[in-house]
């Protein structure tokens, strides 16, 4: 069964971005529930549909398949709940894993988070300096909930 193992960071600084790919990301939600979330995302011109389990520390069942952009664009437009998650992308290898730090814009300007996806929970690996503190386990960070109680509004930042 297909498993996400991943864990999320804040980022001190900006320098991850010299050697990234960078990607324009649209997505927003069909279903929020707390036992599942049902995403729809625009990665640069392809669509996707994404269902994900509930978290258990740093896993959780992830199922996805491409879509068309146009059914993408159309069910964001038409079906999907509001506000829309916008955000560029950086993808990046450092020592031998690969890292995406998203930059947030609209709703959400200001949060930049980066995630790392691994094997095994346990899994080590080597932090980059512009890597700030461990955020996997708070659910304010979830692209679900970040869709739900935006960045701007938070007051404890």
């Amino acid at each position: 069964m297909p498993k996400e193992i991943e864990r999320k960071f804040l980022v001190r600084s900006k320098t991850y971005r010299k050697n990234a790919k960078k990607h324009y990301i649209k997505q927003a939600f069909l279903s929020r529930a707390k036992k599942r979330v049902v995403r729809i995302r625009i990665l640069d011109d392809d669509g996707f549909l994404t269902i994900k389990g509930i978290s258990k520390g740093s896993v959780r069942r992830e199922y996805e398949y491409r879509i068309p952009r146009q059914e993408a664009e159309e069910m964001i437009s038409n079906l999907c709940k509001k506000p829309i998650i916008e955000k560029y992308r950086y993808v990046l290898e450092y020592k031998g894993h690969v890292w995406e730090v998203d930059e947030f814009m609209g709703e959400n300007e200001g949060l930049i988070l980066a995630e790392i996806e691994l094997d095994r929970p346990e899994q080590e690996f080597e932090k980059p300096s512009w890597l700030g503190e461990e955020v996997t386990e708070d659910n304010r960070y979830f692209n679900s909930n970040l869709s739900k109680y935006p960045y701007k509004n938070w007051t404890d930042k």
